[in-house]
């Protein structure tokens, strides 16, 4: 992304993050809308044992341990690199996903919006969705970590599969019932913040990296000089 429009990433995040909390606060005209969106996607064709199975990918019992091998490897890749800074970007990323609930509870409870018909119908504290945020830093971390470890024309890839993979676990929540639209997108918002900081540490960590692209050759050692 060019420098100049770097910094309106996060200001869209958080405009979009207060539109939504605003409006469902308020009770205004988008709260309305996003409930019968979320009544039509509940009722969809979407098998329930299918949607369910999607709403489990934002569970931490899964999400965790796929960052955590993600970590893992990514550590290990930078260390073995001889990166000065390896440690810097598998840090923020395990930073990243403790500091979830730290943002999804207080909004919950801030806001208590009632869930949709369902099979947590009567409770209160939906908004936002804590497995839409767990499914999107986790799984958004584990790439950003991944990206440089693949080769060139798989990156890409890997970023629009964990894109749809996102919009699938929230496509699950909704048809389970578990929460609104509205729900999930503001869990992107506050997941986008955080992958932010995570993908600028991860700039400031490959600064004086000798060699950036693990599939490039690394440039040929200097001839020791002749002591005579």
């Amino acid at each position: 992304m060019p420098a100049p429009f770097a910094p309106l990433v996060p200001l869209a995040l958080i405009a979009l993050l207060a539109l939504c909390t605003w409006q469902i606060a308020a009770h205004g005209p988008l709260r309305a809308y996003d409930e019968r969106l979320g009544r039509a996607i509940a009722g969809s064709a979407l098998p329930s044992p299918v949607a369910g199975f999607l709403a489990d990918l934002g569970n931490t019992a899964v999400a965790v341990p796929v960052l955590a091998v993600a970590l893992g490897w990514a550590a290990w890749c930078a260390r073995r690199a001889a990166q000065p800074r390896w440690w810097l970007t598998p840090l923020a990323a395990a930073v990243a996903m403790a500091a979830v609930p730290a943002l999804v509870v207080p909004f919950k409870a801030l806001i208590d919006r009632p869930g949709p018909p369902g099979p947590l119908a009567g409770g209160t504290g939906f908004f936002p969705s804590g497995h839409a945020a767990t499914a999107a830093v986790a799984y958004g971390t584990a790439a950003l970590l991944l990206q440089p470890l693949l080769r060139p024309r798989l990156r890409r890839p890997l970023l629009v599969a964990v894109a749809v993979l996102n919009l699938a676990v929230a496509a699950g929540l909704v048809r389970r019932g578990y929460h609104w639209p509205l729900d999930t997108v503001a869990s992107w918002c506050l997941a986008g913040l955080l992958l932010w900081t995570v993908f600028r540490v991860s700039r400031l960590s490959h600064n004086g990296r000798s060699n950036p692209d693990p599939h490039k050759p690394r440039p040929p050692r200097a001839a020791p000089s002749d002591p005579g």
